[in-house]
């Protein structure tokens, strides 16, 4: 790495390093983002989401992330997280969907919701 290359936080050069070798990522509608970049402890923290929620190769790409990162000399312990599908959704107890349908009734919504009013057809 060159001396102007580590001058930068340790933030930014984790961000540039995603973006430039794994566009697998973005390429496949996924998203990451840098967390925790501790200088001091060597701690990171990436959390990859989009479509690699539920993506059954994102144990592959969360390897090949934290494999690379360890090379780095002032990174200690990296984590990259990857959320439950279901999770970021609200999970089975929440109220409304994210198109905001009251799910109370079988996703139909209830009547105050989701009436159009009697002159609709």
């Amino acid at each position: 790495m060159s001396d102007s290359q580590t001058e930068q936080p340790l933030r930014e050069r984790v961000e540039r390093w995603l973006a430039r070798e794994m566009p697998i990522i973005q390429m496949h509608g996924g998203t990451s983002a840098v967390r925790t970049a501790d200088p001091d402890t060597g701690e990171v923290v990436i959390e990859l989401g989009g479509g690699c929620s539920g993506c059954s190769v994102s144990d592959i790409t969360t390897g090949n992330i934290e494999a690379e990162l360890l090379t780095w000399d002032e990174i200690e312990d990296i984590t990259v997280r990857v959320p439950d599908a279901r999770d970021q959704l609200g999970g089975p107890d929440q109220a409304e969907s994210i198109m905001g349908i009251d799910r109370t009734e079988g996703g139909r919504g209830d009547w105050g919701s989701s009436n159009p009013g009697k002159d609709h057809l």
